[in-house]
């Protein structure tokens, strides 16, 4: 009998267009591999899954199944598409969690943890395998004043949600009177902010995955926005960015790359597709770490899905490979 994936999508974020995005990817890229693929939408005023009359099926919540022609259909694994909260900060995860569903991301813990830039930058700076930006943690009711940021960082710098992703609410500030209007711009966003220093360099991001207790490394990209940063625009603009892979680096700043995002992958307990990005320092060729993204954009032409062509593999083995590995795992870990 063929097993029934849930495919989650949506989201309650900004982020929501491109979580749609990527799950029409990953369903295309499905078809025929013998998985009864259901695609949900999670919004905040409900999870649906759209029959092929075009009748919304509402999931039930007690046990995250599917009630259609009759017939309950409960789910051997969840591929989860969402970018943002609730599906890269953990929350389904605990849910899934709960009810002894497998799924295709990083557990509730790791999510949780790297969807918080700032905590996920000490837990890495502790690894003392790579180099991470000085920052200021500001918190939404705490106080704060520009001159102590400014005691402790400095200029450039970047401001920007600490739980938030797609570049929403990211600011570079170049001049002081340009700090407080960020900090305001990205508490529209989060509760929290992180600012950190400018570093100057080429930004390269990798991919990171594992499949049968084996962990493998993507061609890495190198990132040139002709905006003055990766922001949103840069990102989902056409034109605006080119995303070269594999990148034109040296093959040992590539291996180090390649070594430290696996370091970092193991040592957060990470499962399923990770990005991990970085900055290779102008002048030093030393790597910055910036963030994890344990639900990297999945359209088309984005990051990952160029980067698995670059290895040689189709998206159709590359996500079946994926959820077998998702269902094998929680098979041994069951026994």
């Amino acid at each position: 009998m063929n097993k029934n994936i849930a495919l989650l999508a949506g989201g309650y974020s900004g982020e929501y267009v491109i979580s749609i995005q990527t799950a029409e990817t990953i369903e295309k890229n499905l078809e025929g591999t013998g998985y009864n693929i259901y695609k949900i939408i999670v919004t905040r005023d409900g999870w649906w899954h759209e029959a092929g009359n075009g009748e919304k099926v509402a999931v039930d919540k007690n046990d995250f199944t599917l009630t259609a022609g009759g017939e309950k259909i409960h789910f051997d694994c969840v591929f989860i598409a969402i970018h943002g909260t609730p599906g890269e900060d953990g929350r389904i995860q605990g849910y899934l969690d709960m009810l002894n569903i497998p799924y295709t991301t990083c557990n509730a813990i790791v999510s949780a943890l790297t969807f918080n830039k700032s905590y996920c930058n000490k837990v890495v700076k502790a690894f003392n395998i790579v180099n991470i930006a000085n920052s200021v943690h500001l918190i939404k009711g705490e106080p704060y004043s520009v001159g102590n940021i400014l005691e402790q960082l400095r200029l450039p710098m970047f401001v920007k949600p600490n739980e938030s992703g797609s570049s929403l609410g990211v600011s570079k500030v170049k001049a002081v009177e340009e700090l407080l209007p960020a900090i305001e711009k990205a508490f529209k966003e989060d509760n929290q902010v992180l600012i950190e220093e400018f570093i100057e360099g080429r930004e390269l991001t990798i991919g990171v995955y594992r499949v049968d207790g084996y962990l493998h490394t993507l061609p890495p990209t190198e990132i040139v926005s002709k905006n003055e940063f990766f922001d949103y625009e840069a990102k989902y603009t056409p034109g605006v960015t080119s995303e070269i892979t594999p990148a034109p680096i040296d093959d040992s700043i590539r291996e180090q790359l390649e070594t430290k995002a696996a370091y970092i992958y193991r040592h957060l307990n990470c499962r399923g597709i990770v990005r991990m990005d970085f900055i290779l320092q102008t002048g030093t060729n030393k790597l910055y770490f910036l963030e994890v993204n344990t639900m990297p954009g999945q359209s088309e032409n984005s990051i990952v899905p160029q980067q698995v062509r670059a290895a040689g593999q189709t998206l159709k083995d590359f996500y079946s490979a994926l959820i077998a590995d998702c269902l094998k795992t929680h098979t041994v870990a069951a026994v």
